[in-house]
C-alpha cells in the first residue's frame, strides 16, 4: 500500500470517527438539555410542596394554655 493509499485510508476512518463524534455530541446535548428541564420541574414541584406545606402548617390549630387550661387555637380563615 503506497503512503497515498494510508494517507487516504486513514482520512476515511477519522472522517468517519469525527461523524461518529458528531453524532454521540449531539446526543448528549440532548440529553443535558432534557435533565435541565427535569431539574427545573423537580425543583418547582419542591417550592410548591414546601409552600403546601407551609400553608398547612400555618392553617392547623395550635394548642395553647388559657386560664391554665389546654386549649386550641384555631386561626381564622380570612
Amino acid at each position: 500500500m503506497s503512503d497515498l493509499e494510508r494517507i487516504t485510508a486513514r482520512r476515511g476512518e477519522l472522517d468517519a470517527l469525527a461523524a461518529e463524534l458528531a453524532k454521540q455530541l449531539q446526543e448528549v446535548q440532548a440529553e443535558r438539555e432534557e435533565l435541565l428541564v427535569a431539574e427545573r420541574v423537580l425543583n418547582r414541584l419542591a417550592e410548591q410542596d414546601r409552600a403546601v406545606t407551609e400553608a398547612a402548617e400555618a392553617a392547623a390549630p395550635v394548642k395553647v394554655q388559657v386560664a391554665g387550661r389546654a386549649v386550641l387555637l384555631i386561626p381564622h380563615p380570612g
